[in-house]
Formats: C-alpha cells, sequence, structure tokens
C-alpha cells in the first residue's frame, strides 16, 4: 500500500472514530480520550483514566468474583460527579439497600428492574441509551444463560456502540463471560489466576467465619 493510500484510509477511520483498531506506536492508555474514572485508583491508571466515554466496555468474571462491588463502586463514582446512571437488571438481582451503603446516591439512579427475559432487557437498555443524559448505564445480565445471549444477531452490540458514539455516556455490560465491547471499549475480568476477587474474613473456624469484605483484583483485557 502507497503512502497517500494508508494516509487516505487512516484519514476515514479517524473520520468514524475507528482508529483505534490501528497499528500505532502510541500506548493505548496513553492516547487522549474522555474517561469516566471508575473510582478505583489502580484500576483507573491501568485505564489509562478510566472508561472511555462514548464507548461500550464489560465487566465479565463468575458469581462471586466482585462484580457488583465494581459496578456499585463505578455507579457512586459518576454520580459523585453529578452524572446520572442507570442499571438494566435483567434478573432483578440489583440491591439498593446495599448499593446505597457503597455509595451510591440512589437519587441519580435509573433502575429498570425484573424485565422478564434478556431480550427485553436489551430494549429497555436501547431505549435508555437512546434517551441519552446518563453518564454510566450498566447493563447486567450476569445470570442470564449464555445461550440466551448467544441468540443475539451479531449487529446487536454495534447497534448499542453506534448510539453512544461520540456521546459522553460510558456504557457497561456486566456478565459471566465475555460478550462484547466497542473497539474503543475494554474487558474488566474479574476470573483467572491475576484477575480474582479475594475475600476478606474474620472468625477462627469454618462455623463461625464472616465475610468482611471482598478485595477486588481485576485486569483489563483486549485494550486498545
Amino acid at each position: 500500500m502507497s503512502v497517500a493510500a494508508r494516509a487516505e484510509l487512516e484519514s476515514l477511520l479517524r473520520a468514524r472514530k475507528l482508529d483505534l483498531t490501528l497499528t500505532s506506536a502510541t500506548p493505548w492508555s496513553d492516547r487522549s480520550r474522555d474517561v469516566s474514572p471508575t473510582g478505583l485508583t489502580p484500576l483507573d491508571a491501568a485505564l489509562g483514566g478510566g472508561l472511555a466515554r462514548g464507548e461500550l466496555s464489560e465487566i465479565v468474571g463468575p458469581r462471586s468474583s466482585g462484580r457488583t462491588t465494581l459496578v456499585c463502586r463505578m455507579l457512586a463514582a459518576a454520580a459523585e460527579r453529578g452524572d446520572a446512571v442507570a442499571v438494566i437488571d435483567a434478573s432483578d438481582r440489583f440491591d439498593p439497600a446495599s448499593a446505597s451503603d457503597a455509595g451510591v446516591d440512589l437519587s441519580k439512579l435509573l433502575w429498570v428492574r425484573d424485565t422478564g427475559d434478556a431480550s427485553r432487557a436489551l430494549k429497555a437498555m436501547h431505549l435508555v441509551l437512546q434517551a441519552g443524559g446518563f453518564g454510566l448505564v450498566a447493563f447486567d445480565v450476569a445470570d442470564v444463560h449464555g445461550r440466551a445471549l448467544r441468540q443475539f444477531p451479531y449487529t446487536t452490540w454495534m447497534r448499542i456502540a453506534r448510539v453512544i458514539e461520540g456521546s459522553q455516556t460510558t456504557a457497561v455490560i456486566v456478565a459471566a463471560e465475555r460478550l462484547a465491547r466497542s473497539p474503543g471499549g475494554v474487558t474488566i475480568a474479574l476470573d483467572g489466576e491475576r484477575g480474582v476477587a479475594r475475600g476478606q474474613w474474620s472468625g477462627a473456624t469454618d462455623r463461625a467465619r464472616f465475610l468482611r469484605g471482598i478485595k477486588l483484583q481485576p485486569r483489563v483485557v483486549g485494550g486498545r
């Protein structure tokens, strides 16, 4: 490919905000982006300041890996900045009392709950993103069977990404396994040796042990 042709191609990709798919010597975390800090200093450092606005990212991990804890920290941080936030709760698993204890300002939270099935939850997610005005929107399908999620057309996540493209909204999928993200989004994994959530316990015996908290050790996968 000639130099002129390559320059023209790169120009077109940048015009469509697809330039993060280009090979570049500039580290992903050093690129200039409008970000939404997660509220966790080590994670924000790994992300180059936070999750990119106008992009779709995901938080993945097994049950009890710290997914909900991380989402609540992100919601609290966004609300503290003055952003409106939303949770699309496909399985009615969000606990407002626990979220409030974690620092989430419930007056700034839209909670769409008990939608019945993954397809209806997805429609709700699309409507919330189209409405705009939210700093962070979390789509929680962690307890939805993977088979149901895989039945979505492959263009589903492309459409979601297009809705928020260029906006101030950060969209996050919360799932048990990797599902989708946009070119400028990331996967935050809470599974595997380097990405586990370690329980902090008190008590001398197995029958008298209490979970005092969870120490998150997330890792960023596939940042581009």
